[in-house]
């Protein structure tokens, strides 16, 4: 138990719990001093209006050269005060007791404050009083200050009790929040643990109810995603480098073992080393497209992004491929394009060789006679490229397998290529924002590249 809250104290959440309850509480108890002020000055400025209304009260009562009606009124007020919570004193300008439950010795005109030592009155009493001048006599009204005090006592005990039920709840409110969110950064460091040990599957969970810590969560499950599928992909190009090149490489041995063996009879072996070289070009073409696939998937090229015209890049690809495809007994037809569909961010020498892998793997599975299609076409905010045949196509169960590195369709594993063109299609895409379908053109495939337009 003292552990955690050893760690509860530790912990960020419950620190800025704390620094928060407390300036609340500094808050409250300035807002609480400035309050007990005011309401201290109004009653003393009421107290002063009650002594003043009183005093006229009964001076109002004096006539010119008659006290009767004075000291009648005098004590007549001072019988209605048994308890003494109110003073009076009439006295003449000797200082001579006329009327009143008191006498009055010393006051001066106006607002004054006294202690009075008066029977039945417990000591150190504390009054108000106002004083003025009567016909030659004094007259001395005061109203004790207990009653006040009692408000302004009963006020701050309600202040201090309100401070500390406040604090109370401030400290235990800021505790159990802090040790709900540390509970949230606890689970993000056990996933980040268990990341770290390769259980790469594991996610941070989330309450749901959108908040920053799940906002970042939600991010860091996204990167977690993208890095599981990482690794993943190399594990499989692994595991797809050591079954697809073992074949080459065991070609390539057989050759160069033939060759020794013609050599050690002292044949010629010319054939045999082109072969070798040529089973040699193949493999680092394949470490090359690799490599190139890793530099594009890192996002190493974007610095070199631009806003371009994608109708230029196609109708390169058809200037360059034109000729190609009649020499293969095939045809690419000149590119459609739409006006408002040209202009995206992105690489050029990228974006070229995207679509040039295209048409080139078209050109490469489909049978002579076959026309291939360029086009891009504004559709819903973005750019639509196109490059569509009517080839064989490729089956819908592959069509989402043919973008996996090192991967070829059976019918396709005769014919030349590394199984790599379609995965770094799928990487200059994803480093360009777009996404790849690949259509049914009934007969043949269209492959539809879909771009964010350019922004401003």
């Amino acid at each position: 138990m003292s552990g955690t809250w050893a760690r509860l104290l530790r912990s960020t959440p419950f620190r800025l719990a704390l620094t928060f309850a407390f300036l609340f509480m500094l808050a409250f108890i300035l807002s609480g001093a400035i309050v007990y002020q005011m309401m201290s000055a109004d009653l003393a400025e009421r107290l002063d209006e009650t002594i003043k209304e009183t005093y006229s009260i009964v001076a109002a009562t004096y006539a010119e050269d008659d006290l009767e009606d004075l000291v009648a009124a005098v004590e007549s007020h001072a019988k209605l005060s048994p308890m003494k919570e109110q003073l009076f004193s009439l006295t003449d300008a000797a200082g001579n007791h006329l009327a009143g439950n008191f006498t009055a010795a010393g006051l001066p005109d106006g607002f004054s404050a006294f202690n009075a030592v008066l029977p039945g009155v417990p000591p150190d009493t504390e009054y108000r009083a106002y004083s003025g001048s009567i016909g030659g006599n004094n007259l001395t009204v005061a109203i004790s200050l207990s009653e006040t005090e009692e408000l302004e006592t009963v006020a701050m005990m309600s202040f201090g009790w309100a401070t500390l039920i406040i604090t109370g709840l401030a400290v235990t409110g800021g505790a159990l929040l802090a040790s709900r969110v540390q509970r949230r950064l606890d689970g993000i460091a056990a996933t980040m643990v268990d990341v770290s040990h390769g259980r790469l599957d594991t996610r941070i969970p989330l309450t749901g109810n959108g908040d920053d810590i799940d906002m970042v969560s939600s991010q860091v499950n996204a990167a977690l995603d993208r890095l599981s599928s990482l690794v993943e992909g190399m594990k499989q190009v692994s595991a797809d480098i050591a079954h697809d090149l073992k074949t080459p490489l065991n070609r390539l041995q057989m050759i160069l073992e033939g060759a020794a063996d013609k050599a050690a009879r002292h044949h010629d072996v010319s054939d045999d080393l082109a072969d070798a070289r040529s089973e040699g070009h193949q493999i680092n073409e394949t470490f090359d497209a690799l490599l190139r696939i890793a530099q594009i998937e890192a996002g190493a090229r974007k610095a070199r992004f631009t806003d371009l015209g994608l109708g230029e890049i196609l109708r390169t690809i058809a200037e360059i491929y034109t000729d190609v495809a009649e020499d293969d007994g095939k045809s690419l037809l000149p590119p459609r394009l739409e006006e408002t569909a040209d202009r995206i961010h992105g690489d050029r020498e990228l974006l070229t060789q995207m679509f040039a892998n295209l048409v080139e793997n078209a050109l490469r599975h489909c049978p002579p006679g076959t026309a291939i299609k360029l086009s891009a076409t504004r559709r819903d905010g973005r750019v639509l490229a196109s490059v569509a045949d009517n080839g064989p196509g490729i089956p819908t169960g592959e069509r989402e397998k043919v973008f996996q590195r090192l991967y070829r369709l059976d019918h396709s594993r005769s014919t030349p290529g590394s199984g790599l063109g379609l995965s770094l299609v799928r990487a200059i895409a994803d480093l360009h924002g777009a996404t790849i379908t690949l259509e049914d053109c009934r007969p043949g495939l269209a492959v539809v590249v879909s771009f964010p337009l350019a922004t401003d």
